[in-house]
This record gives structure tokens, sequence and C-alpha cells, in this order.
């Protein structure tokens, strides 16, 4: 941003936006839609579609879309749910896949041209979202082990029993407060930091394009480094989806197997 003020002052004729246009959206209609629902449904339309038509004519031979699909859905299904959950957690497979595309489709929206704006950058889809993972983990629980499930928590088996005066207290708390603020605060917290951070790059090559020499090489250079900063969002965006549904299958093999 010290560079971009620079690059003003140098001489040149870029203008900075104000900060609040990456994030705040005016509502338009009587529903007080805005841009980042309407971002959120056309995400959420296009995941959907994707296995849509991928399963709709599925094959024996898939093609490259059912392929892609099968894949998703496999790997989920291998290196999340049966390693993390075991065989009693495959009915969970259709909501962490689901869980995933939403979030990966709504992370792209990122790096995804004339948009750069990852709908889970705005707070209340995360807390949404983890707010799911809660409330399942937690009826899960106490469905499955009754006020047991409170009991595991609170007293972890294998621990000295003095230890329990320090242990109770952060392990309720870890559980029962803690785990939604952080899965929620996570994936926002990333997505902001995207955002912002192509956001500066792409506003860096605007202003330092328009200046003379030697300013116009720091606007080259910055252009050059562009699709790194590109693809580095693009991994995290796949990396934040797959960090919280493997975190929610941890939450939920601890509700079923509170013992482990």
């Amino acid at each position: 941003m010290t560079a971009l003020l620079a690059a003003v002052e140098y001489g040149g004729d870029f203008t900075l936006p104000e900060v609040g246009e990456l994030f705040n959206f005016p509502a338009f209609g009587p529903l007080g839609i805005n841009r980042a629902i309407v971002l959120i449904f056309i995400a959420t339309f296009f995941a959907g579609l994707l296995f849509v038509l991928a399963f709709s004519n599925a094959k024996i031979i898939p093609g490259k879309l059912q392929l892609v699909a099968e894949a998703i859905v496999e790997f989920i299904r291998e290196q999340i749910v049966l390693q993390i959950i075991g065989p009693d957690g495959l009915k969970f497979v259709p909501l962490l896949v689901t869980m995933f595309m939403f979030i990966w489709f709504n992370n792209l929206l990122e790096i995804t041209p004339f948009v750069n704006f990852p709908t889970t950058s705005r707070i209340a889809l995360p807390i949404f979202l983890a707010a799911i993972s809660y409330v399942l983990f937690v009826f899960l629980g106490f469905r499955h082990h009754g006020m047991g499930y409170l009991k595991d928590v609170a007293f972890p088996p294998g621990v000295p029993k003095g230890i329990y005066v320090l242990l109770t207290p952060i392990e309720l708390v870890s559980t029962f407060v803690l785990r939604p603020f952080t899965l929620a605060i996570r994936l926002f917290a990333n997505m902001v930091a995207g955002h912002i951070l192509l956001t500066i790059v792409f506003l860096a090559i605007h202003a330092f394009l328009a200046l003379k020499f030697p300013g116009i090489i720091v606007g080259v250079l910055t252009f050059a480094v562009s699709p790194l900063a590109v693809g580095f969002e693009l991994f995290i965006a796949s990396l934040q989806a797959y960090i919280f549904v493997i975190l929610t299958a941890v939450y939920i093999s601890g509700a079923l197997h509170p013992e482990h």
C-alpha cells in the first residue's frame, strides 16, 4: 500500500479507491440482496451443475467431467472419511463433499476474472458453515453417548486425576466454545488476506504501468509475478476448503468415538 501511495506521489494519474470498496456492496431490490449474495448463489449453482452434468449420464468408462467428479468424491471418501472417521462415517460423505464444493467454489471467486471477490471473506458465510459443523458434531455426540459425551470431553481417559483441575475447563471451552470460532476465523482470515493481497498486486500493476521510467519498471515486474500470486491464491482457496472439511471430519469422529 505504501508503494501505491508512492506511485501517486510520483506523478501518476492513478487514484486509490476506498478500502470499503473491497468488501461493502450496497443492496439492490426490495429483498436486500447484494453482490455477495448473488455470487453465493452463482457459486452454489455451478458447484451443483458440475455434479449434475457429471452423473446425469454416468458411464462405466467415465468421461473427463465424470472422472473429475468421481475423483473429488473418492478423495473425500477414502482420504478423509475412512481415514479419520472410519466406516461408520460413510453416511457423512455427501455432506462433506457438498461442504467442500460449496467452500471451494466460493473461494475460487477470488481469482475469477471480473469477479475477484471470495464470498468467504464475508464473516457471515464462514460463521454459517462453522455453525453447521458445530451443531452436527454436538448433536452426534449427545445422540450416541448421552450425557456420557460431556463426561468424555471434560475428563479424557488416561490422565492423572490432579490434572483434571486444569484440563477439564480447557477441554470444555476448546470443544464447545472455541471450535466454531476457530473454524470460521481460519477460513475468513485467509480469504480476506488473499483478497487484499491480489487487490494490492493488481492495483500496483495499474498504478506503476501508468508511470514513466523508472517507475514503470515496478509495474512490469509486478505484472510478471502476478501469475504466481494468482497461483498461490488458487492453492490457498483449495487448501482452506480441504482444511475446513477435514476438521469437520475430525470433530465428527471425536463425537462418535470420544474415547479416542
